[in-house]
């Protein structure tokens, strides 16, 4: 047997240190499952929640002393490594080379993106993590599918929390992609029922981020009708801070039973450094970071009703406005406020069935913007599909998602969610509430957009005939426009309404 001087046994062991795994330090060799590029608090999530689920995961950010100091601290003790460059990053992943992006929505993406192209081969997949614009991810799709590479744009929801334990995760934009990402992205999506994670192919293209978009509005829409509720409760009712965090904590044990209305419990009894309530000395002025807004000129461009989320957007734009309001509120004066004399449980029940049947409106006209996309787009969307991805681990995380998901299980061509059995008599059983609510608002000059557009929608859906036959005629009259009979639909026809017009009508076209 040969044996080894003492230099060849120094060597020998050189050589194996240098391709053990040494915990939080590069390796030298293609090991790591993933990358992300990103280290705020939702990259550095995200790499924790994949560390747990045994994934190695390796780290950059354009600022490198953000990857050392992460894995110095937060990431010390895991088997997540770093990366010094893109170079070094590219390097250390195994084939297909996976990389998800978490950087600000944008220029930063295609900047990345160009860098990232020459280090690749073909079928390794780029993925999009960020809140990027739908159509940005099918123009990224199309550009990357001539280069040979994979691209996915995935929305992220949760918080900071979500990406640490479990976000709802929208991935669409190559299908190729799928096969290769699944395994991670369904082990770290939060999980619902009895362990279905809140994860599944979306669709082609800008897919995914289309419906993170239409999630984003759906968000907006729950926080101000909670808002409202609030205001109702605060101005109407003169309930305290305590009275109503109790409340929403009962109304959370309900068909209401959702984050959104967990969280606001837990705000209303929020206590300052100094033992009184936080929440009135919190400046009434909203901010707001553009995907509600994408969802409002989305519904505009492809017609579709979106009018709940629309009005909770320009109920944040009107906030903003507080010098304004109170310079308004010294001049304009609203209805003489009577102290509320009715009882009090019963306006509080019909609080609570006019914010349960709104938030039913808002969702049907959700997922009717999501169906008129996949129509404009030729997307195939599994509407159940999205309702479980919902169901867990994001914003509108609530028990209400299951029932639209087992209502496109009974019908996957529900056209609306109002025709649907169950939905239908829940709207019923509010209506009486609904109504009283509004009217009562109204009277006592309380600012209801989201309920009040609600029950518009409502009332105009279930109306046969609406009086747009007399704004046809007016188009007609001033513009000659044409108009349809209801006796010949399809054929399009001008009058003469003064005698003095001719007979020529203007092309016709849709805006």
């Amino acid at each position: 047997m040969r044996k080894f001087s003492s230099d060849g046994v120094a060597v020998v062991k050189t050589l194996f240190a240098s391709v053990v795994l040494r915990r939080n330090q590069p390796l030298t060799m293609a090991q790591a499952d993933i990358a992300l590029i990103g280290l705020a608090v939702m990259g550095q999530n995200l790499i924790l929640n994949m560390n747990d689920h045994g994934f190695v995961v390796c780290a950059f950010n354009r600022t490198v002393s953000k990857v050392h100091d992460f894995l110095n601290n937060e990431a010390k003790g895991t088997k997540v490594i770093g990366a010094e460059s893109l170079e070094d990053m590219v390097s250390k992943l195994k084939k297909p080379r996976r990389i998800i992006l978490l950087v600000k929505a944008g220029q930063a993406v295609d900047d990345f993106i160009d860098k990232l192209v020459p280090l690749l081969d073909s079928g390794d997949i780029i993925i999009d993590g960020g809140n990027s614009e739908y159509r940005d991810t099918t123009r990224r799709c199309k550009s990357l599918q001539e280069k040979k590479l994979l691209f996915v744009g995935s929305g992220v929801s949760g918080g900071e929390e979500g990406a640490r334990y479990g976000p709802s995760l929208m991935p669409g934009g190559h299908k190729e992609a799928w096969p290769h990402i699944k395994d991670i992205f369904q082990s770290i999506a939060a999980k619902v029922g009895t362990g279905e994670p809140c994860c599944d192919w979306v669709g082609d293209e800008g897919a995914g981020h289309f419906v993170k978009m239409v999630h984003n509005g759906i968000e907006y829409g729950d926080m101000q009708l909670i808002c409202e509720a609030y205001h109702l409760m605060k101005d109407v009712l003169c309930m305290d801070h305590d009275e109503m965090a109790q409340v929403f904590e009962e109304w959370n044990k309900t068909e209401l039973d959702s984050f959104l209305i967990e969280i606001t419990a837990n705000i209303l009894k929020f206590k300052d450094a100094d033992g009184t309530h936080l929440l009135p000395k919190i400046r009434d002025s909203a901010g707001q970071k553009g995907t509600g807004k994408w969802t409002a000129i989305s519904a505009l461009e492809y017609g579709t009703p979106v009018t709940l989320i629309g009005e909770a957007v320009f109920a944040r734009c009107l906030s903003s406005l507080k010098e304004e309001r109170v310079n308004a509120s010294r001049s304009l004066a609203g209805p003489q406020r009577v102290k509320f004399s009715g009882n009090k449980a019963q306006f509080l029940e019909d609080i609570k069935k006019a914010l349960y049947a709104s938030k039913i409106i808002s969702y049907a006209q959700g997922f009717m913007l999501l169906r008129q996309a996949a129509l404009e787009f030729g997307w195939s969307l599994n509407y159940g599909a999205i309702a479980l991805m919902w169901r867990g681990g994001c914003i509108i995380r609530s028990v209400f998602l299951g029932k639209i998901k087992e209502a496109f299980d009974q019908n996957p061509e529900l056209q609306n969610l109002l025709l649907d059995d169950f939905f239908c008599k829940a709207v019923q059983d509010c209506q009486e509430s609904w109504r009283r609510v509004v009217s009562t608002g109204v009277q006592q000059g309380i600012p209801m957009p989201c309920f009040t557009t609600a029950l518009s929608f409502y009332d105009g859906y279930r109306h046969e005939m609406l009086p747009a036959n007399l704004l046809q005629a007016q188009r007609d009259y001033f513009g000659a426009h044409t108009y349809e009979l209801l006796s010949n639909p399809g054929k399009f026809i001008h009058t003469n309404w003064t005698g003095h017009g001719g007979k020529v009508s203007s092309s016709s076209y849709n805006a």
